[in-house]
């Protein structure tokens, strides 16, 4: 309940601010003063937040990964296991067909590995201290391939305009339904200067309550391009050694230290049961074991 919990209170925090910025830049009198006024209006107030927010996260992903973890980028290899680690990826992005992506490491204990960027051909692969101190190279390597999945199947764009469509949605639902509250509580009669106080109450409600069942679906997309990445990794890696680098981290599955930003983009996430499940961006290892194994 604690992720949900703090799920709610970021869409608070975000909502509030939003709020502020929409009063101080007076995005529905822009759109007024050049007819943009009722459903148009709207629309592009939802899009303009919806997917502009969705998009600028996705700009900003390398810069804020990078900072959050603490990164290292591999500029030029210091030992052996760094141009192992170097040539792996390149070997394995050339297979995959993307450019070079950055190679970076993290201090963490954990076993964990993430990619992030904008494009195919500007990413970035980073892998945990702990997963090179864990792990055997085979197994090191399988998860390079599948974080090189995710980068060539566009996962990382598909995820941010999945959210962005969703955003935009919840914005707007959020609004239309608001506004007919209003038109009921004031007897149908129409309010200068914007709606009154039902209108601000439901709107903020809505959002959350929406919010709530938009991150259900961008969770289950999330959960959904595991998969892929794992068949991926094991097209490049081999399957066998993509199944023993998912049994290796099923033997020794730990609370990852990935911030909340990024969490969604490790080879591995957070256990969940019962309505939680819900909330989970990685299906249990036990699943996408399973899969790989049933694959001809």
């Amino acid at each position: 309940m604690r992720r949900i919990a703090l799920f709610l209170l970021t869409n608070i925090a975000v909502l509030f601010l939003l709020s502020i910025v929409c009063r101080l830049l007076g995005i529905d009198q822009w759109a007024a003063s050049r007819g943009l006024g009722g459903m148009t209006g709207l629309l592009v107030y939802a899009a303009v937040f919806g997917m502009g927010g969705a998009f600028i996260s996705l700009a900003m992903s390398k810069w804020m990964a990078k900072m959050s973890t603490g990164a290292r980028v591999i500029e030029q290899p210091q030992n052996e296991g760094e141009r192992w680690l170097v040539d792996t990826v390149r070997r394995h992005a050339q297979n995959a067909g993307i450019g070079m992506p950055e190679v970076a490491i993290y201090d963490a204990p954990e076993m964990n590995a993430f990619a992030t960027g904008m494009t195919k051909n500007s990413s970035l692969v980073a892998v945990s201290s702990g997963l090179l101190q864990q792990m055997d190279r085979e197994q090191v390597s399988a998860v390079l391939a599948h974080e090189i999945g995710h980068v060539a199947n566009g996962d990382m764009v598909t995820l941010t305009l999945v959210q962005g469509v969703l955003n935009t949605l919840v914005i707007l639902a959020a609004r239309l339904v608001g506004r007919a509250v209003d038109s009921w509580m004031s007897g149908g009669r129409e309010r200068e200067g914007g709606g009154g106080i039902g209108y601000f109450v439901s709107v903020m409600v809505l959002q959350l309550v929406f919010g709530l069942f938009a991150s259900m679906i961008v969770m289950a997309f999330s959960r959904w391009r595991e998969f892929r990445a794992d068949a991926a990794g094991a097209k490049l890696a081999g399957r066998g050694a993509m199944i023993s680098a998912l049994q290796r981290l099923q033997a020794n599955h730990g609370e990852s230290t990935l911030p909340q930003t990024i969490a969604a983009f490790g080879i591995s996430g957070h256990l969940a049961s019962g309505f939680q499940r819900l909330f989970m961006s990685h299906p249990p290892l036990d699943e996408r074991i399973a899969a790989l194994q049933q694959q001809a």
